[in-house]
């Protein structure tokens, strides 16, 4: 036999151990792997799949507001609130639906519709917007202390000056004075010096009474 025989033998032997001792650990990693790469293949594929499908019901309830067709645009939001709560159209649907509720006086309507966004919107930014939303509502039926509750909570840093100064605005509806004066107080410092609304702000708080230092 010759050398190359020997040790192509002799390699042959080895690899034989190797797989004896480490050969089924080898096969389960490898059938780990593919596991691992069938389930992230696959639940992108779901998640563009539920993407396409919410896509759909967001076109049509777009659609229907468009129409001003109340009827659709409710059925639409509801198979987004039930079928794909968790995306970004369901949020912004909630949002467009709750507009078209309150304008045609479905007020009730409207107030469940930004209540859920509020809750359970994909976003913070969403949820924030519904609860501001759905304050302005509670508050022309002057349920300042339910709106107020809605506003409790973290939220987004950039939209902390829309929500105190909401709170403000709830407050001074109360009579509340000093208490709203604090809170625009917070609206103020969290909006930039170069927003126009932060003069809105400002003369809120000189209405109140309240003088303003103007750093610019």
């Amino acid at each position: 036999m010759s050398t190359f025989d020997l040790e192509e033998q002799e390699q042959l032997e080895q690899l034989k151990h190797f797989w004896r001792r480490w050969g089924n650990t080898v096969m389960a990693a490898v059938s780990a792997a593919l596991l691992v790469w069938a389930a992230w293949n696959g639940w992108h594929w779901w998640k563009r799949d539920q993407a396409a499908k919410a896509a759909g019901f967001y076109e049509a309830l777009e659609q229907g507001v468009v129409a001003s067709d109340l009827e659709r645009v409710s059925r639409a939001f509801g198979d987004l609130k039930v079928r794909h709560p968790g995306t970004l159209y369901a949020a912004q649907g909630g949002l467009m639906a709750a507009r078209l509720q309150a304008e045609r006086g479905k007020v009730d309507v409207a107030e469940a519709t930004l209540g859920w966004v509020a809750d359970q919107g994909a976003e913070p930014e969403y949820r924030t917007i519904a609860a501001l939303r759905l304050t302005a509502l509670l508050a022309d039926e002057k349920k300042f202390d339910v709106a107020l509750q809605r506003l409790a909570g973290d939220h987004p840093k950039a939209l902390m000056g829309l929500v105190n100064d909401r709170r403000g605005d709830l407050l001074h509806a109360q009579g509340k004075t000093s208490e709203a004066i604090a809170a625009y107080e917070q609206a103020r410092a969290a909006t930039p010096e170069t927003s126009d609304y932060r003069r809105v702000i400002e003369a809120k708080l000189i209405g109140l009474g309240k003088a303003v230092e103007d750093k610019r």
